[in-house]
């Protein structure tokens, strides 16, 4: 195991420190000044590295800028007595892992680095298996489904029908199609019909003739030209017009076409690829897709997952779009924590993938440290369905002291809006304790009392994957209290 690692010129910081970490059965290494870390560093390098922001003979701040450029993954906690804001922005635009004000609580400081460890195991596991990112990602049962059919369809000419919700990632899948097709030398071209007024479709996908039409002063090649030799994309052939449907019919059956205006038939060496994320059957039957034009396409068809039903992709996916988030906007790509993951793990994601990426670029520009806490991630998380009641019926950690299926004995009951009002517990608070009065049962506030009690200690817990110290920090009460009221409530039975 590699050593924390520990930089101050106060002797005393260094020897609680090691102390401490000592007792926690994880290896050490202290050092008084910058130049020693630099100098180790060309020999071995640390888990955590624990530095303070002003001493002799180099800053840490100075420390921090020189370490990422050689371990841009190692978290770096950074201490100060110097409790600024100029301080505390610097070493998070530096890439700190966390801002350590002194003089700090000793378990707390512990906590913090142990967070760090982790973190660093979880990076290093990543590192080691992530190579090049390729244009899909999925280890899902049914993402890999959807891998080994473009495999299949790798030497193949034929008419592909992908299905799948809005943002699953569609045109991903066509492009791998043709990435992998004997035309992949040859040109992509995508279209939206469903994005285009019907009156300009059908001049986009088919081109004019000059004079065809007010506005047309030259000659226009369509989608169908340009793609020539390579592949058309068509997005959401659900929603193109009826009489557009016949004119690709054609198209599909002879290969031929004319332009708007034209009288001069033109080849179509096209493999033409479509997608929708509406019912095709239901349209044909309902009179607004021609059966016929369906039968064509759907020639091989592949139904893409939403991201609820590939879970397991979602940590995958997070890792990709911070990075790749990161990177376009040229700063330390930010790390999900525990909680925040499960809590993207959790979520349903209506809008798939492509929510998944939005939520990832936003956490990259307003998560306000690089370590992403679930309190951090944006409202729509964080209001689960099902309100207050689902919030509170979440199963925790075994570190918690409860068993992983324990439910939380603490659920109001009555359905919640999925947005409720910041004042909606405490309304769905008063009608159980309406309920429980009308009853004539005894020790209403008693009952209710240890509730919210509860509720509060086992989903600060949660949170702090059953951390009491963080968790009582985070309740702002102290950690003999919350010790306390676990016993007094039951919570560790």
């Amino acid at each position: 195991m590699k050593s924390i690692w520990i930089v101050d010129d106060d002797h005393s910081i260094r020897f609680v420190l090691e102390k401490a970490l000592t007792r926690e059965g994880l290896p050490v290494r202290s050092f008084s000044q910058a130049r020693e870390v630099l100098a180790a560093l060309e020999e071995d390098s640390p888990q955590v590295l624990v530095s303070d922001i002003r001493m002799p003979g180099g800053s840490g701040l100075e420390l921090l800028s020189t370490i990422k450029k050689q371990l841009p993954g190692l978290p770096v906690i950074i201490m100060t007595a110097y409790s600024d804001l100029d301080s505390a922005v610097s070493a998070f635009q530096g890439g700190a892992f966390e801002y350590l004000p002194k003089p700090f609580d000793l378990p707390r400081a512990v906590e913090l680095i142990r967070r760090a460890q982790e973190e660093s195991q979880r990076e290093s596991v990543a590192e080691e298996t992530q190579v090049q990112m390729p244009e899909m990602l999925g280890q899902a049962p049914a993402m890999q489904d959807v891998f080994r059919a473009i495999g299949r369809l790798s030497q193949s000419h034929v008419t592909v029908l992908i299905t799948g919700e809005s943002g699953s990632g569609k045109e991903l899948v066509a492009r791998a199609l043709h990435k992998h097709s004997p035309r992949a030398e040859g040109p992509f071209v995508a279209i939206n019909t469903a994005a285009i007024p019907k009156d300009l479709l059908e001049s986009e996908l088919f081109g004019h003739e000059r004079g065809a039409f007010t506005g047309a002063q030259a000659t226009r090649r369509g989608r169908f030209e340009q793609a020539e030799g390579g592949t058309l994309f068509l997005d959401e052939i659900g929603d193109m017009p009826l009489d557009l449907q016949t004119r690709l019919l054609r198209v599909l059956s002879d290969g031929q076409f004319y332009r708007v205006g034209g009288h001069s038939p033109q080849r179509a060496n096209v493999r033409v690829v479509a997608a929708t994320h509406q019912n095709l059957e239901t349209l044909v039957k309902e009179g607004r897709f021609r059966e016929d034009l369906f039968h064509r396409l759907n020639v091989i068809r592949l139904r893409l997952p939403p991201l609820r039903e590939r879970r397991e992709d979602v940590p995958l996916l997070a890792r990709y779009f911070l990075q790749r988030s990161a990177a376009e906007l040229g700063v330390e790509p930010k790390r999900l924590s525990e909680a925040a993951l499960q809590r993207l793990v959790n979520f349903d994601f209506p809008g798939n993938v492509r929510q998944l990426e939005n939520i990832c670029h936003w956490l990259s520009v307003m998560a306000p440290s690089l370590v992403v806490e679930a309190k951090d991630l944006p409202q729509e998380l964080l209001a689960p369905a099902g309100g207050v009641g689902s919030a509170l019926s979440e199963t925790v950690p075994v570190s918690s002291g409860l068993t992983s299926s324990q439910p939380l004995p603490v659920a109001l009951p009555g359905a919640m809006p999925v947005n409720p009002s910041p004042d909606a517990w405490v309304a769905e608070m008063a009608r159980e304790a309406r309920r429980l009065l009308a009853a004539g049962e005894p020790d209403v506030w008693d009952v209710l009392t240890r509730r919210f009690e509860a509720s509060l200690i086992l989903t600060a817990l949660d949170l702090t994957r059953g951390r009491r110290i963080e968790a009582a920090q985070k309740l702002g009460i102290g950690r003999n209290t919350i010790t306390r009221k676990i016993q007094e409530l039951n919570l560790d039975a």
